[in-house]
């Protein structure tokens, strides 16, 4: 066993190197050689290797890489990592700031920061230690990536005062690393990182994250994501908080005090992009004031205090070699320009939609043209314009065809509508894009079967139907490509789990047109059985403020057809759900235990997911916030709850454990 002496000499290593790291990693200011730090870093090592029950997981050392992970967990995020509304020229910033005043007044203050091309990440700090990180995911949901963030230097490991906090950042390749890397795959003879975005976002979730630790990866914090109980005032101040306590933050930010402003800056960062020593795609503006962050709110998507105004797309010329079509999910035939390879944006693009045939005539596009192409919002390539002084004479027109290309069917233009539909029920595309709707994540969330399966099912005709999914058997995916054992008993346990799913699964899996997750969702609660939405009428659907004459007539026009409701029986039939199991929006909110009241949610529930408890307190009018302060009425503690149910019990606040939080459900 260690004694005190090497205990001492440990803890001072470790105190000597986060200092020294702090310097080097986040303020760009080292205050000794490279040296002395690999010197003691060694010195440190030797020491955790000789004594092992003084290891830390906190310890500098564990920058170079924990043990291999076989898959990552999944993270509910306790405030949701919403994404921005998006500006793309300066007359969209003059209408945000109109949007902002016409809710606070005139008197605005912003806050303009550098949109940093790289991996957005939530880190959870307790007591002042780095306990969990996790990715972005769907903004609610996230991957557990502590491992590997644990290797990015410029996190640090324990912060200079023992707080609880939650902080979300942008995890960043440096273009130097970037370059560094590729050279390295390209002698390895292997292939190339596209874009610095891709090369962090592929190391961050390696399942080693011993291979993290070699690629250099950065970060910026950006905010707290929950400020509540801090006594900050604004954003300004949150940024300063945040750097106080070790993290690295982003110097190119600057309050202004009008739009005018703002748009002086996004000028000024869109000339000296290229300088700097990472990429940036664009500008975040935010309020600066955190009470009207709170007045002006969120959409279902995006907070209304914020948005991020992106840089004019690169434009690059390319030849359009050809046109191809493809047939959705609701029978719309779409075009796709071919084209010669360009690089765009640090991206390889060879596609690019052209959404319709008046799109083609308004633009005269024919194949063999000189076309311009850019990334719409850096992302979904388009054809902006033709060059017509290059054409030879042997550009061909395109004519849209009168059949559909995957059944031969007549293709229909409905009232109202610029695109060709095929409406014939059995085309084979519309099915097969049908399948992986049905299947995927905000739908009945089938893991394993992916759209190269779904292909294979369907080719081998073992699917023609959604309900032929919950009949499939095990020697028939056997032999199938890549299916072995293990992989066909991991599906058919994941196909029989989702017969368990609440009703809003599957109406947003059975893709009714206008029909979204955040529609299903109010279906299911206000009706809560199929058998009850299928009989719905019109009247009935539009009574229910958030559901409009489109949604309306799209579903009761679905639930007219035999085939549909036949489908509904089959699957019913085979154990499919068919009842909302999450909890009732309440009419009367006042009842409620939780109504008006601040409640954190802490440790692990048994029964429900943590965002299940969010969901059900919030929709009876509770408020649930990430951390514990003199404001919080209410902390409900499942297993493992850690610091703030001691900070709870300091500052005298009611705790229920999961039990009694079960019961008040009863009670409701």
């Amino acid at each position: 066993m260690a004694g005190k002496e090497v205990e001492e000499r440990i803890q001072s290593l470790r105190k000597e190197l986060e200092e020294y790291g702090y310097h080097y990693y986040v303020l760009d200011d080292p205050i000794v050689p490279d040296s002395v730090y690999d010197e003691k870093m060694q010195q440190l090592v030797e020491l955790e290797e000789k004594y092992p029950e003084l290891k830390s997981p906190h310890s500098p050392t564990v920058r170079v890489g924990g043990p291999t992970l076989e898959a990552f967990v999944k993270v509910e995020h306790e405030i949701p990592m919403l994404s921005l509304g998006n500006a793309f020229n300066e007359q969209d910033l003059y209408d945000f700031d109109r949007r902002v005043r016409q809710v606070i007044g005139d008197e605005v203050e912003y806050i303009c920061e550098l949109k940093i091309d790289g991996l957005a990440v939530s880190l959870t700090y307790e007591n002042g230690e780095f306990v969990r990180g996790a990715t972005r995911g769907d903004g609610t949901t996230g991957e557990d990536i502590t491992n590997n963030l644990k290797t990015v230097r410029s996190i640090p490991l324990r912060l200079k005062e023992k707080v609880d906090i939650e902080v979300r950042g942008e995890v960043f390749m440096p273009k130097q690393s970037f370059l560094r890397l590729n050279e390295e795959k390209e002698k390895a003879g292997e292939t190339l990182f596209a874009n610095p975005r891709n090369a962090a976002a592929g190391s961050l979730r390696q399942l080693d994250p011993k291979i993290a630790a070699k690629r250099h990866l950065d970060i910026f914090v950006y905010a707290i994501g929950d400020d509540k109980g801090m006594g900050l005032n604004t954003h300004y101040e949150a940024l300063q908080y945040i750097k106080k306590l070790g993290f690295k933050t982003n110097d190119e930010t600057k309050k202004c005090e009008s739009i005018e402003e703002v748009i002086t800056f996004v000028r000024e960062a869109t000339e000296k992009r290229n300088d700097l020593s990472y990429d940036i795609d664009g500008i975040v503006v935010k309020v600066n004031n955190l009470q009207s962050q709170q007045v002006l709110g969120y959409t279902a998507k995006s907070p209304r205090w914020a948005i991020a105004y992106k840089f004019p797309a690169e434009e690059k010329m390319t030849t359009l070699t050809g046109i191809t079509l493809t047939v959705g999910r609701t029978g719309v035939v779409t075009p796709t320009a071919q084209l010669e390879p360009v690089q765009i944006a640090g991206t390889v693009v060879q596609r690019a939609s052209l959404h319709n045939e008046d799109l083609i005539r308004e633009k005269d596009i024919k194949i063999g043209d000189k076309v311009v192409v850019r990334k719409a919002g850096d992302i979904i390539p388009e054809v902006v314009r033709v060059l017509e002084h290059f054409r030879t004479g042997e550009e061909e027109s395109f004519h849209m065809p009168t059949e559909c290309p995957a059944c031969e069917s007549e293709l229909v233009r409905l009232d109202g509508e610029v695109a060709l539909r095929c409406v014939n029920p059995k085309c084979p595309a519309q099915l097969k894009e049908g399948f992986i709707h049905f299947v995927s994540r905000n739908a009945m969330n089938i893991d394993g079967l992916g759209e190269k399966v779904i292909e294979q099912l369907f080719n081998h005709s073992l699917i023609t139907s959604i309900d032929d999914l919950y009949q499939l058997k095990r020697e028939e995916l056997l032999q199938l490509e890549r299916m072995g054992e293990k992989s066909v008993s991991n599906l058919l346990e994941a196909i029989e789990a989702s017969k368990e799913n609440s009703l809003e699964r599957l109406i947003f899996g059975l893709g009714i047109r206008f029909v979204g997750s955040k529609a299903a969702q109010i279906l299911a609660e206000e009706f809560e059985t199929m058998d009850r939405l299928r009989r719905a009428t019109k009247e009935e659907l539009l009574s229910i403020p958030e559901i409009g004459e489109k949604i309306a007539d799209s579903v009761t026009t679905y639930f007219e057809k035999e085939e549909v409701l036949r489908l509904i029986d089959r699957l019913k039939k085979l154990g499919v759900n068919m009842t909302y199991k999450g909890p009732k929006r309440s009419e009367n909110m006042s009842d409620s235990s939780f109504a008006n009241k601040t409640i954190v949610l802490t440790g692990t529930l048994q029964e429900m997911t943590r965002n299940e408890a969010k969901n059900y307190i919030e929709q009876r009018g509770g408020k649930v916030t990430g951390s514990v302060s003199k404001n919080t009425d209410l902390v409900i503690a499942g297993e493992k709850a850690g610091s703030k149910l001691t900070k709870a019990s300091e500052l005298g606040i009611e705790v229920w454990d999961e039990a009694r939080f079960l019961e008040e459900i009863e009670k409701a």
